[in-house]
């Protein structure tokens, strides 16, 4: 039986145009007609992280809207998106699916590090593009092995980067503590810490605590750090361990210089549920803007993103930054499509999506820019710090660039 999720969708807000499209005959891959462009993607409507499915359905409003204002270059969006429960096993079955089945031209935004690794191999051999993966892992970052695999988020390797020169700045005497999740979402931030920190890191790691995603509650792990003699974390969690975690330093009275990883650094999920009071001084990187923040509250391409959260998503939170990735992304795909004009074959899809050169999105912090080419699927390598203040993030220093080898 299918677990499925199917929405029609389309997308047409927020960024000017990056490019023109190709002047070409018409040519069109699997899923293609002169009406419509199908689409697919796995998400965790069900499971262990079914608050992440938000960015689904936020995608699905985004080309529903898109394709109530005419579609892309007269084709309207079809996004199939079916539910695998962050379930590897089940993300293989639905996506070859909608690969065999379905016959999508490709795949975009599939949500988390090991469900994307699961299929990368298949699709990359099938030849059909795995575009803006929604996860972090570098190992999904391979222009040789995985050509047709795009990512959107900043890659691990690149935020470890910018922590640890951080800290290294900051706190060169520093005793680190790494709390992550224990999964190649969490052990991937792990590898790059160390890796970042060299020959430092035997001296300057004391201790390492990783939880479950169905633990329910972190206070044992948060007490094997204080009792370590740590005086700085590194926090690779989601919002909702670091909300715990937040808690729990606050309540036994400890605190470490704390640095969240940008991923759970959400006022409204990780913070409030801490106490923002308790959350003061706690550090993170950031590369786009954050909606929960209300420093951002007139910016421009803010207001166009709580608009359309308003009219085409009334039920959800608009201030959850997860919401946020999601819109990006669809703006990016809409951009990648409008840039094929009518040569809409998966090979010309992934020419297009490996074709940006330093772009500034418009929910990008300022300084930071979007890129890639065929040679390097690294769409991020800037951000900046923020540090909270009760109220909201406040960017500090200068704009990063981390500098990677791969």
């Amino acid at each position: 039986m299918r677990l499925s999720r199917r929405s029609l969708t389309t997308g047409a807000l927020g960024l000017a145009a990056l490019g023109t499209p190709a002047l070409a005959q018409k040519a069109y891959g699997p899923g293609v007609t002169d009406t419509e462009v199908k689409l697919g993607q796995t998400m965790p409507y069900s499971g262990p992280v079914s608050a992440f499915s938000i960015v689904g359905r936020t995608q699905s409003a985004y080309f529903n809207m898109l394709n109530e204002q005419g579609g892309i270059n007269g084709r309207k969006i079809r996004l199939i998106s079916l539910d695998d429960g962050f379930s590897p096993p089940k993300t293989v079955d639905r996506v070859r699916q909608l690969v065999e089945g379905d016959n999508v031209l490709a795949l975009f935004s599939l949500l988390g590090t090991p469900t994307n690794l699961a299929v990368a191999k298949y699709l990359n051999g099938k030849k059909v593009p795995q575009l803006l993966s929604a996860a972090a892992t570098p190992l999904l970052d391979d222009p040789v092995a995985l050509p047709w695999t795009t990512l959107l988020a900043m890659p691990q390797r690149v935020e470890a980067r910018i922590m640890i020169e951080y800290i290294l700045k900051t706190k060169p005497d520093a005793k680190i503590g790494i709390f992550h999740q224990n999964d190649e979402y969490g052990k991937g931030y792990l590898r790059y810490f160390r890796e970042a920190l060299g020959d430092k890191a035997a001296t300057m790691i004391v201790k390492e605590t990783s939880y479950e995603t169905t633990d329910p509650t972190v206070d044992s792990q948060i007490l094997i750090l204080k009792d370590s003699g740590a005086d700085t974390i590194l926090n690779a969690s989601t919002p909702k361990f670091a909300g715990q975690s937040i808690r729990k330093m606050a309540d036994i009275g400890w605190k470490p210089t704390h640095v969240l990883i940008y991923a759970a650094s959400s006022i409204e999920s990780a913070l409030k549920p801490a106490g923002l009071d308790r959350s003061v001084g706690t550090l993170t990187t950031q590369f786009f803007k954050m909606p929960d923040d209300p420093g951002w509250a007139d910016d421009e391409a803010m207001r166009g993103y709580f608009a359309f959260m308003k009219k085409w998503q009334p039920n959800e939170t608009a201030l959850d930054p997860i919401a946020l990735v999601g819109y990006i992304a669809a703006e990016v795909m809409r951009e990648i499509l409008a840039k094929c004009g009518d040569d809409l074959t998966r090979e010309n899809l992934l020419k297009q999506a490996t074709s940006f050169r330093n772009v500034a999105l418009p929910l990008l912090i300022p300084g930071v820019t979007f890129s890639t080419t065929p040679e390097d699927h690294t769409p991020f390598r800037q951000a900046r710090m923020y540090r909270f203040d009760g109220t909201r993030w406040v960017g500090f220093g200068d704009i990063v660039t981390a500098k990677t080898d791969k």
